[in-house]
């Protein structure tokens, strides 16, 4: 135990943590961490924050004071349970095997405090294995699993949660479970069928106001949107792009009002053929742009007046945090996540969903041309305390006391599930 050092061996040191993002398909691993990082740096606590994460992404996002970046070479996944080099010329071994190292590396020079782990609680190909136990027989660190409001469809979440050992190696390296979703929206304990033995550890957080990102992503933005022409604007993001080429080119393609010009952001992962279609599509479209990669497109967001996109997780908080129309067309194959995700906000009349089956510039230019009425109150319906009940429960996982805001008020913790 390093009890000079880690602020809970003796109750008053400075709280260090370190976060975890696995990487491999879009940013929305690391945003979350990048957000996460960001609230617990103007809480009380203010820990040192090291996070862990493939290196371009990182060094793309924006960081608070205080907050640095351990790197590891990029990986893709190329089907269930075989993993490949990104960029580097390596075999899978190899480039597992340095990334495991790293890891190890980062963690006993850090010695944390607390370790946030985002969606896969061992890790890509399982390179946290090892390090979670050495981390709490060693250093006495306190774990926590990230989770998204929707991780699968029910059949699929019970299958891996059942698999053999899985749950039990979750409940032996896990201190809490924090979801990072409102239960009055999608319960995951009780529709996945598959988390009801961890229902003592499970916290549910509220949505992650996606709002406080903007003061880094301003500055970032100021050329740009000084750029853009007056009168309304469409934007369409497609996450990391491997497989949103479909509704860029259709939006690209579409009709749109007199009034309004559009963006199309393609993301780091579209393939380059995939861009030069869009920027052949383009030139017939004067009032349409495609900006091949932007690292942080909430500015741009903010600006919007229609937003058409996929259905990550990050991309609907962002519509939803700053009360956008939006149409989103999410992802139903090879999984349904997005999918369960855009039918529930439908149901709770905050968006607008379009089956990707059903994608044409026709589709796309009727909405953008309809008149949608007033903006949704998503704040209003869902819980979007996520970013001030971290700190408190935080201070849960590492027993110290209560923190609240920078102007002192304590947040309440939530109850591990809300009835």
């Amino acid at each position: 135990m390093i009890a000079t050092r880690n602020g809970h061996s003796n109750g008053n040191g400075a709280v260090r943590v370190a976060t975890y993002s696995p990487g491999m398909v879009g940013f929305g691993h690391i945003r979350r961490n990048a957000s996460i990082a960001q609230a617990l740096r103007t809480s009380a606590l203010k820990p040192a924050i090291v996070m862990i994460a493939e290196a371009w992404q990182a060094g793309t996002l924006p960081m608070p004071e205080g907050v640095d970046c351990v790197t590891l070479p990029s990986l893709r996944k190329e089907s269930e349970g075989v993993y490949a080099s990104r960029h580097v010329d390596m075999t899978d071994v190899d480039i597992l095997a340095v990334r495991g190292r790293v890891i190890r590396g980062a963690m006993q020079g850090f010695h944390p405090d607390a370790l946030i782990v985002d969606h896969l609680p061992l890790g890509a190909a399982r390179e946290l294995n090892g390090t979670l136990g050495r981390l709490r027989r060693r250093n006495g660190t306190r774990c926590v699993l990230g989770l998204r409001d929707v991780l699968q469809d029910r059949k699929t979440v019970r299958k891996q949660w059942s698999a053999s050992g899985f749950a039990d190696t979750v409940r032996q390296s896990y201190d809490a479970i924090w979801i990072y979703g409102d239960p009055a929206a999608y319960d995951l304990v009780r529709e996945s069928g598959a988390l009801e033995g961890f229902r003592d550890c499970v916290r549910y957080t509220g949505y992650l106001d996606q709002r406080p990102r903007l003061e880094f992503a301003r500055p970032m933005a100021e050329s740009l949107l000084a750029r853009l022409p007056e009168g309304r604007l469409a934007l369409c993001v497609v996450g990391g792009g491997h497989d949103g080429e479909e509704l860029a080119l259709a939006f690209v393609r579409a009709r749109l009002p007199s009034d309004m010009h559009g963006i199309v952001v393609t993301g780091p992962y579209m393939s380059i053929e995939h861009r030069q279609r869009l920027q052949e599509a383009v030139r017939e479209q004067p009032r349409m742009q495609v900006i091949d990669f932007l690292p942080e497109p909430i500015a741009l967001m903010e600006r919007a007046d229609r937003v058409v996109a996929m259905g990550g997780y990050n991309t609907v908080c962002e519509v939803l945090s700053l009360e956008k129309h939006a149409l989103i067309v999410p992802r139903v194959r090879p999984n349904r996540e997005q999918w369960i995700r855009a039918k529930r906000m439908r149901e709770l009349g905050l968006i607008h969903v379009l089956h990707p089956d059903m994608v044409h510039p026709d589709s796309l230019g009727e909405w953008l041309a309809r008149d949608l009425g007033p903006r949704p109150a998503s704040r209003n319906v869902l819980d979007f305390g996520g970013l001030e009940r971290i700190p408190c429960l935080l201070a849960e996982v590492l027993e110290r006391p209560a923190v609240g805001s920078p102007d002192g008020a304590l947040r309440p913790v939530p109850m591990a599930v809300r009835r």
